[in-house]
């Protein structure tokens, strides 16, 4: 049995792809498939390493933080690269990577994300529940 269902949200579109998901520990791995696959048909297969990366480390918090593990997935090809967003219904926001105390046992993913994309972001829902996001334009430090 899989373990994550997904749903498209949307009609087919060439400039994006959104799922809806309840994250188990092998969804990572379907996720990472699913943003190469779209990176190569984009040709922006230069972007394939920092973006697996980074949204590996989005979902694994889904796992870790959020007490249904539901989320919803949205790739967006952008001009100048691509836009990855994971919303969830849990209103516990990330802490800061600045703010982490040095025996910190959470947040050691998100130091990675700073400093592997262009930039990243928390944005609060009203009504409960969060997006973190992330940009990468291919000018952010390359993964060797």
């Amino acid at each position: 049995m899989n373990d994550y269902f997904p749903s498209i949200l949307a009609g087919p579109r060439p400039d994006r792809y959104r799922m809806t998901l309840t994250a188990g520990e092998h969804s990572a791995g379907h996720i990472r498939r699913i943003v190469r696959s779209h990176l190569t048909d984009w040709d922006l297969t230069e972007l394939a390493d920092t973006l697996e990366l980074a949204v590996t480390e989005l979902i694994a918090n889904v796992v870790r933080h959020v007490p249904d593990r539901r989320c919803t997935l949205l790739v967006l090809r952008q001009t100048a690269g691509v836009r990855v967003e994971v919303s969830d219904g849990s209103p516990r926001l990330p802490a800061a990577p600045r703010d982490l105390a040095p025996d910190a046992e959470c947040g050691r993913g998100l130091l990675l994300l700073d400093a592997v994309v262009g930039k990243w972001g928390v944005e609060p829902h009203g009504t409960g529940g969060k997006t973190v996001w992330f940009e990468c334009t291919g000018g952010e430090t390359p993964l060797q």
